[in-house]
């Protein structure tokens, strides 16, 4: 056989590694990000969620365990309630994924026997995915954006426990699409424990100096203990159910 005659092999562009994990390859690692968690979700005809926010580094046996076990009771009582609707695929608890409030809350979805999602991401330190998520809902990203629009992607409520710089950072991202209204239907928002998030955002300052319009401190919700959150979260979400997964020609931002 002679040289010319020799069969080629090359390998689809998608099976190369080396481009895929480069610069140039970045797009569709973005794009992967995206399509993957849809896919899934949809296969799991994931309707809507429950988002919980809340520091990683609360135990609870700590100081502050106090706020691990309301978010774990929460949790269970809202997947409980979940499952008592006529679909038990809506309203399902999501989290970070990692430990912390985030454990808390995958932890008390899956002892009331409910699917619960973790939108992991790696990071050197704090960050490793807990137990308690289901295994077919347990995300792992490389990408902040990517990870916190999925967290906006299907969240119908926010319940927001103290934490740090993460913690404010997807508070905010959320307020701002509220405030902005990019984000095309109501999300509730639940700062959990008055007193820490009072101490550390002074949200009548920012209205009093002009900062923010004083009705947009009613896109806020203080609460400080399980039961007036289960009811104010059982009473004001929405009963209709939207198309699972919204289809990607409706966006979910405006």
């Amino acid at each position: 056989m002679s040289r010319s005659d020799k069969p080629i092999t090359v390998e689809p562009a998608y099976y190369n590694r080396k481009f895929l994990d480069s610069g140039d390859g970045r797009p569709l690692r973005i794009l992967a990000e995206y399509f993957e968690p849809y896919y899934r979700l949809q296969r799991e005809k994931i309707h809507d969620t429950i988002v919980f926010f809340g520091s990683a580094r609360l135990t609870e046996d700590g100081p502050l365990g106090h706020y691990y076990k309301d978010a774990h009771s929460l949790a269970r009582l809202l997947t409980e309630w979940s499952s008592s609707l006529e679909d038990s695929k809506r309203f399902v608890i999501c989290s970070g994924g990692g430990g912390g409030i985030m454990e808390a809350a995958n932890r008390g979805a899956a002892d009331a026997g409910g699917a619960t999602i973790g939108f992991n991401i790696g990071l050197p330190h704090e960050q490793r995915p807990n137990p308690y998520v289901t295994p077919s809902l347990t995300f792992e990203f490389h990408y902040f954006f990517m990870r916190k629009l999925w967290f906006s992607h299907l969240a119908r409520a926010l319940v927001v426990f103290p934490g740090g710089f993460g913690t404010m950072d997807e508070l905010m991202e959320t307020l701002t699409l509220a405030q902005t209204q990019k984000i095309d239907r109501q999300v509730l928002i639940l700062l959990y424990g008055s007193e820490y998030w009072k101490d550390i955002i002074n949200f009548d300052l920012l209205a009093k100096r002009g900062m923010i319009d004083t009705k947009d401190l009613n896109l806020i919700h203080h609460v400080d203990d399980v039961q007036t959150a289960f009811e104010l979260l059982k009473n004001r979400l929405p009963r209709k159910k939207e198309t699972a997964c919204p289809a990607i020609a409706k966006a979910v931002f405006r």
